[in-house]
This record gives C-alpha cells, sequence and structure tokens, in this order.
C-alpha cells in the first residue's frame, strides 16, 4: 500500500470511528418523536395486531435516514424488545409483505445482556446486501413483520417494552432500536441493555498489525488466494464425515450489493463418498492475542434438497496438538449447528475456548457458551484475547467470557468451514447443499476493540477502497 493510500485509509477509519462513538452516545438520549437524531436513523413503527394478547405480534417498521449521508441497509440491525411468554418459549419469525422484499430481511430472536421485566428476549431484524442503501431523507417503506410462539399458543403483548397497543398508523417510536456496528444510533433500549462498548478507542486502529481481508477474488484458482496468505483446503482427514472429501471448487465469491462474498458450500448425497465438504484457512500460524473479527451468513435449511444434516458452520482460530493433551494446544471457535448434533435437538450456537484435548479415549479441557436458538442470516462475530480472558461477542452483544486458564501458548492459523458431523441426521440419498458465507475477516494485534471499533475500521478500509492488508508479522 502506498503512503498516501495509508493515509486516506487512517484518516477514514479514525473518521468512522468518530462517527461510531457519536453514536454510541446517542443511546442516553431517549429518541422520542420529538427528538429525531440529527444525523443518522428513525425507526418508525405501527402494529396491525393491537390486542393484549394476540396468535401473532405483528410490529410493522419503516427506517428513515435522517442523516447526510446514504446508508447501507446490510450494516443496520433493529430490535424489538418484548418479554417472553415464558422461559421456555421459542418464537418464529416471518415477513408478510415488505418494499425491501421479504428476501431481503431476515430476523432472529437473542437475549439482553440484562433482562428486565418487560425484555428477555429481542427481535433483530437485518437486511442482505439485496437491501442496497438508504438515501438521505429515504426511508425503507413498509416492512409488514410478524413472529409468533413456535407452538402457536396466543402470546401476551402488553408487558412486551417495544409493543405500542395504540400505534395505528406509522411514527416515530423510540422503544424499538436501531444498531450500526454494534453502537446504538436510535431509540433507548430497556434499562441495562445499551451499548457496553469501551468508549475510548485505540489513538489509530489502523496503526496496529493488522490482516483485512474482504475476499475480492474471482474464484478458488485465483492465485491472489495464495498470495495473501490462504490456503483452501483439498487434503482429506478431520473434522467431518470419515471418507468425505474437501473440494476447493466449492469455495466461490459473487458480488452481493457492491460487496464480494466467500460462499463456502457443503454437499452430500447420504454416503461419505458423496459429502463434500469445504475449508479455507491461513498457511501462517502467526495470530495470537488481540480481536478476531468476522461478518458471516449461517444457513438452517439446505440451498437444495431435504433438510436435516447434522452440520457445522464456523469462524475460529487453531494451532496444531502436538500430542495428547499437550498444554500448548488453542482453538477459539463461533460453530454454529442449524439441526443440532452433539447431542443437542435444534439449532444450537456455541463459543469454545480450548486449552487442549487428546482424540483417543476422548477427553476436552475447554470453557464454552451457547444460546439454543436460530442464527440463520448475517452475524457479526468479535472475539477479543489479552492476557487476562477471551471474550466473545455476537452482533456487538456479550456472548461469553471465558477465563485465563484458556489463554494462548503460541500462535495459530485463521480458519472458516463447513462440514457434516455424521449422516444420521438426514439419511436421504437425494443430493442437498447448504452455503455459509463470509463478507470479511479482521485481526488487529494485541489490540483488544469493541464491536463498534470493528466496524468502524472495517468501514474506513472499504471507504479507502481497500480489498486487502496484513502487515502482521511473521513469527
Amino acid at each position: 500500500m502506498t503512503k498516501n493510500a495509508k493515509s486516506r485509509l487512517r484518516a477514514a477509519a479514525a473518521a468512522a470511528v468518530t462517527v461510531a462513538l457519536s453514536c454510541t452516545a446517542l443511546a442516553a438520549m431517549p429518541a422520542s418523536a420529538g427528538a429525531a437524531a440529527a444525523d443518522g436513523l428513525v425507526v418508525q413503527y405501527r402494529t396491525s395486531a393491537a390486542g393484549a394478547t394476540a396468535d401473532q405480534s405483528e410490529p410493522w417498521l419503516k427506517i428513515r435516514n435522517t442523516g447526510s449521508a446514504a446508508v447501507r441497509l446490510s450494516d443496520v440491525k433493529v430490535r424489538y424488545w418484548f418479554k417472553a411468554d415464558s422461559p421456555s418459549a421459542s418464537y418464529r419469525f416471518a415477513c408478510s409483505w415488505a418494499v425491501k422484499g421479504c428476501a431481503n430481511i431476515t430476523g432472529t430472536f437473542g437475549t439482553p445482556a440484562n433482562p428486565t421485566a418487560t425484555a428477555d428476549r429481542y427481535l433483530e431484524i437485518s437486511f442482505t446486501g439485496g437491501a442496497g442503501t438508504l438515501a438521505p431523507g429515504a426511508d425503507t417503506g413498509d416492512m409488514q413483520l410478524r413472529f409468533h410462539q413456535a407452538n402457536w399458543q396466543p402470546l401476551g403483548q402488553s408487558d412486551d417494552y417495544s409493543f405500542g397497543r395504540e400505534r395505528s398508523t406509522y411514527g416515530d417510536w423510540s422503544r424499538i432500536t436501531a444498531h450500526i456496528g454494534g453502537a446504538t444510533v436510535w431509540g433507548e433500549a430497556p434499562g441495562g441493555n445499551g451499548p457496553t462498548d469501551p468508549t475510548d478507542p485505540p489513538t489509530d486502529p489502523a496503526d496496529g498489525p493488522t490482516l483485512f481481508d474482504d475476499f475480492n477474488y474471482s474464484g478458488h484458482s485465483d492465485p491472489k488466494i495464495a498470495a495473501n496468505g490462504w490456503s483452501v483446503r483439498a487434503n482429506s482427514g478431520g473434522p467431518g464425515v470419515p471418507g468425505a472429501n474437501w473440494v476447493p471448487e466449492n469455495v466461490t465469491f459473487a458480488n452481493q450489493g457492491g460487496n464480494s462474498v466467500m460462499n463456502l458450500e457443503t454437499s452430500t448425497a447420504g454416503t461419505a463418498a458423496s459429502t463434500e465438504q469445504t475449508e479455507i484457512l491461513t498457511r501462517s500460524m502467526k495470530f495470537r492475542n488481540g480481536t478476531y473479527a468476522a461478518r458471516v451468513k449461517f444457513s438452517d435449511a439446505p440451498r437444495s434438497g431435504p433438510d436435516g444434516d447434522r452440520l457445522v458452520q464456523t469462524f475460529f482460530t487453531i494451532n496444531d496438538l502436538k500430542a495428547p493433551m499437550a498444554d500448548d494446544y488453542a482453538e477459539y471457535d463461533f460453530e454454529y449447528l442449524p439441526n443440532g448434533g452433539w447431542g443437542e435437538p435444534a439449532n444450537i450456537l456455541y463459543t469454545t475456548s480450548w486449552e487442549t484435548y487428546r482424540p483417543d479415549p476422548w477427553e476436552a479441557v475447554n470453557q464454552h457458551s451457547e444460546v439454543r436458538q436460530s442464527y440463520a442470516g448475517w452475524h457479526d462475530l468479535v472475539v477479543t484475547i489479552d492476557n487476562n480472558a477471551i471474550t466473545y461477542y455476537v452482533d456487538g452483544q456479550h456472548f461469553g467470557t471465558h477465563g485465563a486458564a484458556y489463554l494462548p501458548e503460541r500462535p495459530m492459523s485463521i480458519n472458516f468451514n463447513q462440514w457434516l458431523i455424521d449422516l444420521a441426521g438426514q439419511t436421504s440419498t437425494t443430493p442437498r447443499s447448504y452455503d455459509q458465507q463470509v463478507d470479511y475477516v479482521l485481526h488487529v494485534k494485541d489490540q483488544v476493540l469493541s464491536p463498534a471499533q470493528v466496524a468502524a475500521l472495517v468501514s474506513g478500509y472499504r471507504a479507502a477502497g481497500t480489498t486487502f492488508e496484513d502487515t502482521v508479522p511473521a513469527v
């Protein structure tokens, strides 16, 4: 990178950090109907199911850009906060109709860091690249959304934080929050659930040794992949179905909404010989403490064929196990199981920090956190490692912290893969295939960044037109 390009990148990153921190400050100021943010987003709301109880909740939304610059909707998340009908209740999301197209809108459910009497769950609305951008002064138009209990029992709304019984027409509604890069840019979250990110960024995040890759490649055989330090796996072996193939051709790249996205396709027809798994990893093990981040799209359903396979979709760091129970082994995982597995009956997201293991007989020393719900759609994944702990974030929210006993003793590689635990989840011999997509990956050596700072740094790279940088020294 030239000196001038580097300067432009740093200036863009610094400006993006300033924007992120300004947005964080907005969370402390209720954005009521008469107090819209002067430069940002506004969420408008109405309900078409106004009863205290209903078969389904129907929050209809519009997002309006009140700022002076275009906003990419794929960077925006909106949260509708509610009280679960029981501790074990599970919910399903649907989009009835939307100007932006229901195919470009996803909804997932989460648990706040600090549950309250009116909000111990939230519905998070996200957008694909196909939703495009919002120009200054523009809005999304109608998004006619709904959700219901998985068992279709009536749900109570009168004690839901974001519910507005009297809202029969659209109006600004501060009890629904909007977020960009983990920072709240509209609304007031229920007590204790505002941004928890530090407000003091590194002086210049781009000054730290950094790996950034926007995955802007033509295909798996693009020579830039190897030149940039990646290996697309072709060799046999675990994890996954014994005898399965790791197929480089199934790692592809495509433009979505003006941005290049990597796709990992895994497929099977119910036999080991027909099973094709995918993985891409850095050839160098040179990454240890610092911040790791990626934007990943998980899938609950196959792209084609019958559903039900016990699939694992991942973003992780790892080094080699030199001997059973070796104490210098390290691995830090985001692992999403859309159809369960490992004794789990349904979808679950794990974060796991490994000290060591023995493959035979199996013995593991690790610490994990998990949430049992669907994570279909795009998610911002961040893990930070310092000299005290390993901390995981999903979509700007704290997911789990693991202790010093699991810190890495030596550097690791960075990996993405998608594979099948076994062939017992779906025994059909009908071919089926599953997709996992990756927008970008980022590592900043020896710096602990908040999710908002990660988003600001990525925005800085993109504003500067930088698709790849690696200044992390070899070890």
